[in-house]
């Protein structure tokens, strides 16, 4: 364990804790992965961390594993964006002091190399860039017979055929399956803290993962749990739900902007006073570049307002009300004649930067947010690969008519290991709140699935209705089928296994409906099958077992009825007072079994009919993996 000893000595000198989970993840991958590997195919796996939990860390602890186990050609590839390579290739070449570390332009230095150590090269997720790649593996002599192991960061972006639908390729996935044959065999490492995407992926895709693993985050890591879990001081919501709304809003115009920028200076001015040297603010009120000015515009008045009102009455009320509430999760906050000295002296000096990041206004341009006090505004720019350090106060306005649950987790820029959790204050909407409270429950989970099952048939997903996984363009159309909460559920042609063995485990039940423990209910199922394809035990299974993972004392409700003599083909045989009965349990699992005396078109056969309700306002997404 050459390489990696040497990488995790360095950890522990900073953080030992760390080290030790880069040595979790690193063990389990090395026993699942890296030892099994047979050199003669092209493995894909999936290895999942949390928004911000630290996955570069990891990376390069997987990557130091793979070099003991004699891999010399890596790829790390990351977004299509010129700053966030360039973060990764110099933290590379920083942290893998023992490998060759190579930019976008270094091909002479990978090719003289020949692998007399390690090569890392770190590349954006850029077609031309794949393409002088791929033409560079396939010139040298040494790629056909090396492995190749590529670490795919945000694997969920861009890296999935956008066009599956059309039957066509997009030109990143080509690019990477091209890089992929240029080799004799391969492992694809996906990294991502959002897999909905990877998880709805067919085996045909070839972007299927083989393998999952799930790294914990460290301590001081505030999360979803922190902020969504249960009502508390940190989430403050606010009134509009969109931010064009509020912008017009002439009678409360404001809308917590203000509250959240006075906030922000309170907090900016305590975290100066202790030492520190940044505080940031984040507004993310719309993708529209526009709304991004306007904005900016609204705080640059309100700075101006507070600037020459500081020493107001009205204006120190203000901030007194503000800093009280920040004084209800911040016992030690700094005194208020020290907040309010600095508050004012920097406003006059005007040391407070507002910063436009968008596509307009890159950060590359503004990478200013590292010092001082800054209110950072932007879109689509603020997701996927930006940290910003000691990021305080968040003002979250930004609806989408088609919610994704990947897109907005990505957006979770509050989380993460720097932040002082007494002074966090997040402000959003009430709608916006609710998803992501939704979204926070499913990933929780997600995550109890994986790190139970490890394997891709194993983890299902559902969502509440009008909140979708995933975007729909990488996802194949006819291999995705949906299960509706409240929706009655049964076989057209039922057929038991044993139906003794089905009398046998349904005699304690009487008449009345009992609530039942869910791992009862899958033997029960298990035990339930269809002539036709209209019934699946083995979905309704495995979303029970999601519902498990999380929660294994987790109760369904179960309904028996005996002696029906019922007809054949008469619909879901369910009694309007049975339907009515289930429908009382709108958040549980129903399941309704009928034991019919087979004198109405069932050969003359007894048999139990199964019929399973799912708790309503959710989808249940079902991977049918067949192309």
């Amino acid at each position: 364990m050459i390489y990696l000893e040497e990488y995790l000595n360095r950890v522990r000198t900073a953080n030992i804790d760390l080290a030790l989970a880069i040595k979790d993840t690193t063990d389990a991958v090395s026993s699942n992965t890296l030892k099994k590997f047979n050199y003669r195919e092209h493995s894909v796996s999936l290895l999942v961390g949390n928004v911000q939990s630290g996955k570069t860390s990891h990376m390069f602890g997987v990557i130091s594993a793979a070099a003991d186990e004699g891999f010399g050609i890596f790829l790390l590839l990351t977004t299509d964006n010129v700053l966030l390579q360039q973060q990764t290739f110099e933290r590379a070449k920083a942290e893998l002091l023992n490998f060759c570390i190579c930019d976008e332009d270094d091909y002479i230095k990978f090719s003289n190399n020949n692998l007399r150590k390690p090569t890392l090269i770190v590349l954006k997720k850029n077609g031309n860039v794949l393409k002088k790649w791929k033409n560079n593996f396939a010139s040298t002599q040494f790629c056909i017979g090396n492995p190749l192991f590529i670490m795919d960061d945000e694997a969920d972006a861009a890296s999935l055929n956008t066009l599956v639908n059309k039957k066509r390729q997009s030109t990143i996935n080509k690019n990477l399956d091209e890089i992929k044959r240029t080799t004799s065999c391969s492992i694809y490492m996906q990294v991502t803290a959002t897999p909905q995407s990877i998880l709805l992926q067919t085996t045909i895709s070839g972007w299927k993962p083989q393998y999952i693993y799930y790294f914990k985050p460290g301590r001081n890591y505030i999360g979803g749990d922190f902020f969504f879990r249960e009502k508390n001081d940190h989430l403050i919501i606010t009134d509009n739900d969109e931010a064009d709304n509020f912008l017009e809003d002439d009678e409360n115009p404001e809308n917590g902007l203000k509250n959240a920028l006075i906030m922000h200076l309170i907090s900016s001015a305590d975290i100066l006073l202790k030492g520190g040297d940044v505080c940031n603010f984040l507004v993310h009120p719309s993708m529209k570049t526009d709304l991004h000015v306007k904005f900016a515009e609204k705080i640059g008045d309100y700075l101006n307002e507070l600037s020459i009102n500081i020493n107001n009455p009205l204006a120190i009320e203000s901030l007194k009300n503000n800093y009280n509430h920040l004084k209800q999760t911040k016992n030690d906050l700094s005194d208020f004649k020290e907040i309010h000295r600095l508050v004012k002296e920097k406003l006059e000096t005007d040391k407070v930067n507002i910063l436009l990041i968008n596509s307009k206004s890159s950060y590359k341009e503004n990478t200013q947010y590292s010092e001082g006090i800054n209110i950072i505004i932007g879109g689509n720019s603020l997701g996927r690969g930006i940290t910003f350090p000691k990021l305080q106060t968040i003002y979250y306005c930004r609806v989408a008519k088609n919610p994704q649950a990947d897109t907005m987790w990505q957006h979770s820029r509050m989380f993460g290991y720097d932040r002082d959790q007494g002074l966090v204050r997040v402000f959003m909407p009430k709608m916006i709140a609710k998803l992501f409270a939704n979204i926070n429950e499913t990933n929780n989970i997600l995550i109890a699935q994986i790190e139970k099952y490890h394997s891709l048939e194993s983890v299902k997903m559902y969502y509440p209705i009008g909140l979708k996984p995933t975007r729909a363009n990488v996802i194949s159309k006819k291999s995705v089928a949906l299960i509706s909460g409240g929706v009655n559920y049964f076989p057209i042609a039922p057929s038991n296994i044993s139906i003794f063995e089905l009398d046998s485990m349904l005699e304690p039940f009487n008449d009345e409906y009992n609530s039942i423990n869910l791992n009862m209910m899958i033997k029960i199922l298990e035990q339930t099958v269809s002539e036709n394809d209209d019934w699946s035990n083995t979905a309704f299974i495995s979303f029970i077992k999601a519902y498990i993972a999380e929660n294994p004392l987790a109760q369904g409700i179960i309904m028996v009825r005996r002696d029906r003599n019922i007809s054949k083909d008469t619909g879901t045989l369910l009694s309007p007072n049975d339907r009515q009965l289930g429908k009382q349990f709108n958040d549980q699992i129903v399941l309704t079994l009928y034991k019919v005396t087979g004198k109405k078109g069932w050969d003359g056969k007894k048999l139990w009919i199964p019929n399973i309700k799912f708790p309503d306002g959710m989808v249940y997404y079902q991977l049918n993996d067949v192309g």
